[in-house]
């Protein structure tokens, strides 16, 4: 804990607590030794005075901001490397575990530079790379004696891959593929750490041989000399400018002009190119997308505690800030204890915790699925792209949404710099749009639960995502009988879900009998498909937040088990009252029920207001995590608002030398 004296509101909050704190935070964490491992390596953190800015890089210039992020980087990896080493706990291949979500929005606010080197790089050669090609490369990314990325995006596509111009073009003459950009919306446009940090980079281009194109394929591709860091010839590579935040990872573009590479460079464990230039097709065309639902998978888990972060400062902040008067005789009351704060950001509280826990019963379907693919069975691959797809969707705006409220709901204060906010939303904003447009995604979900439905209709066995579908299928309509119950709300939003895409794919085929292509008749009925894409992702979260609570609830403390159900049932009231028009439509709900699960809803804000400070502080977020004045354990709100404006370097002098060269001509001028 810190040595500072703690905020006496702070303190009475935390006397308030009805729970033990201990117990929550290992259940948040995952068990006692993820717990304490977690703070074994914090510990070491805090005491390395090289990782932390004694002043903040807000004030630098974008070239100090990138080569200071770079310096830093590389001491925080190469000593905790070390460290955990020493520990016995350096583990190469799941080290981005707690490099990404320890380093990235604390030590780093500018953004982890080497993000792009395990998120995507690494997994790329794991998912793509045949045994051969990973003895050659994989173990020398574990190693970091290589630093690469994942160029896909181009400068003219992005999401709409099979769009995507880079051309590798098979030369049988000498075995090898050129590399062309046709164009300039060819060129690679957004890759992290492509810029000036990357040396390779697994490609993403269309592959022709013998004058076919086969479609996009992944390519390992050298692009500067491993000595001296220079682009080879061939290639055109630079970052693309400032950023509205990630100012340090160095996002760059990439060009290449009939650039060679051996054939042997295409990543082959699951399509090939023989010597004679024969294509081998993949088992499943969706495998080449498979680097791409890993990272949407992690992105879930990121939002989630990236959201719980800004919830943390945003209560702490609201507990110390006395604003206004409830009661005109009484002092000015914490801000918390206004409903509409509670209401702001309690919900954000619930909503992260809905959010990890759905991350885990993803991360379990992934792990199940890339099991099996190695097997060679893939019937569940495309249930996990499209769950992937509308989780990844609803996490993203979500986050970006609640870390807004949160940043509003401190006030001016929050519109600092040292308050943080903007280093949580420029991540949220960015995942909104990064690994396919939220848009995009939830329509490749719309895709697979149309199928889906298609499917029970003709009596076929669904996947455990989608299998409440069979439950509406050939049924006439009928509105679900309502209780308040948890269950039944959440069965309410399968119903919802199940009868809207009733009705679109009644209209999508109502579309086609009038003459639209199937293409046509689906862009026409996008807004209804995707606003079930979305209710199904929605869905999705609160099932696993239940179970997943009601779970841990057979084995917990009584008094943390009521507090795990209030903010389960805080999350679902609230996602219901959202979709009220839903309910009432799909539902046997009354304009009388909706008034009695709100007075619901607030009784929970009620319920768990004492234990505000308690589920935030349960998050355990040492304060270099948080990085924010307004959120720190102690509570010191003003003190550390002060001392962080003290650190602007044109408070280092009484006078700006803008005072001799303008101000003081002006004001003396005869104007």
């Amino acid at each position: 804990m810190p040595s500072e004296v703690v905020n006496k509101d702070l303190q009475h909050e935390r006397s308030k607590c009805t729970f033990n704190l201990e117990e929550f935070t290992v259940w948040w964490v995952g068990g006692k030794q993820k717990l304490a491992d977690k703070r074994l390596i914090e510990i070491f953190f805090k005491n390395q005075p090289e990782f932390h800015d004694k002043v903040p890089l807000a004030y630098a210039s974008h070239k100090e901001k990138y080569e200071e992020t770079i310096r830093k980087a590389t001491v925080i990896f190469s000593k905790t490397r070390k460290f955990l080493q020493e520990q016995g706990k350096y583990d190469a291949r799941n080290y981005f575990e707690t490099w990404d979500f320890l380093l990235g929005t604390g030590l780093i606010k500018e953004g982890n530079p080497f993000r792009l080197q395990y998120d995507m790089f690494i997994p790329a050669l794991v998912g793509h790379a045949n045994p051969e090609q990973q003895s050659k490369w994989l173990d020398r990314a574990l190693k970091w004696q290589i630093l690469g990325t994942y160029a896909q995006t181009e400068l003219g596509h992005g999401t709409f891959l099979r769009g995507l111009e880079t051309t590798a073009t098979f030369d049988e003459r000498t075995d090898e593929f050129v590399l062309h950009s046709p164009t300039l919306t060819a060129y690679k446009w957004w890759p992290g750490a492509l810029g000036h940090t990357a040396n390779y980079a697994v490609v993403m281009a269309q592959l022709y041989s013998k004058g076919k194109c086969y479609g996009v394929q992944p390519f390992m591709v050298q692009l500067r000399d491993e000595e001296s860091h220079m682009p080879l010839p061939g290639i055109d590579i630079g970052e693309i400018g400032d950023k509205i935040g990630y100012k340090g990872v160095n996002n760059g573009y990439l060009g290449f002009d009939n650039y060679r590479i051996p054939r042997t460079n295409m990543l082959m464990k699951n399509a090939q190119l023989l010597r004679d230039g024969t294509y081998v097709k993949p088992a499943s065309s969706v495998l080449a997308y498979g680097t791409m639902v890993f990272v949407r998978v992690i992105i879930v888990k990121g939002m989630a505690y990236d959201l719980s972060k800004a919830a943390t400062i945003a209560v702490r902040y609201s507990c110390v800030r006395r604003q206004s008067c409830i009661n005109p005789n009484q002092p000015e009351v914490q801000v918390m204890d206004h409903l509409t704060q509670q209401n702001k950001l309690l919900p954000q509280v619930s909503k992260a915790i809905a959010l990890k826990l759905a991350s885990d019963y993803l991360w379990q379907l992934y792990q199940e699925t890339a099991s099996e693919m190695d097997s060679g069975k893939l019937h569940r691959l495309p249930e996990l792209h499209a769950i992937s797809c509308c989780l990844k969707a609803v996490s993203t705006a979500d986050a970006a949404q609640g870390m807004e409220v949160c940043r509003l709901a401190c006030g001016g204060h929050g519109y600092l710099s040292s308050a943080n906010f903007m280093t949580f939303y420029s991540v949220a904003t960015a995942a909104s749009t990064y690994e396919g447009e939220n848009t995009v995604m939830l329509l490749q979900t719309a895709r697979f639960l149309v199928k889906s439905w298609n499917q029970a209709l003709k009596g076929q066995k669904l996947p455990s995502t989608v299998q409440y579908l069979s439950e509406y299928c050939g049924k006439t309509f009928r509105r679900l009988p309502w209780s308040d119950s948890l269950p039944v709300i959440i069965s309410a939003f399968q119903a919802i879900v199940a009868n809207k895409l009733k009705l679109a794919n009644e209209h999508i085929e109502r579309r086609k009998k009038a003459g639209y292509t199937p293409e046509e008749s689906t862009n026409m009925t996008a807004l209804e498909l995707t606003k079930v894409a979305e209710l199904h992702g929605r869905g999705f979260i609160l099932l696993s937040a239940y179970e997943l609570i009601e779970k841990a609830c057979q084995t917990a403390s009584v008094q943390f088990a009521v507090v795990l159900r209030q903010l389960c049932a805080l999350v679902v009231y609230g996602e219901a009252l959202q979709f009220a028009g839903d309910l009432l439509r799909f539902t046997t709900v009354s304009e009388g029920d909706i008034v009695k699960l709100q007075h619901k809803y607030e009784a929970m804000l009620a319920a768990l207001r004492p234990n505000a400070i308690g589920v935030v502080d349960a998050f355990d977020y040492p304060d270099y995590a948080l990085g924010s004045a307004l959120g720190a354990y102690d509570g010191n709100v003003y003190e550390r608002l002060f001392e962080e404006a003290m650190k602007s370097p044109l408070n280092q002098e009484p006078v700006n030398k803008t005072f001799e060269m303008y101000l003081k001509p002006l004001m003396r001028s005869m104007l």
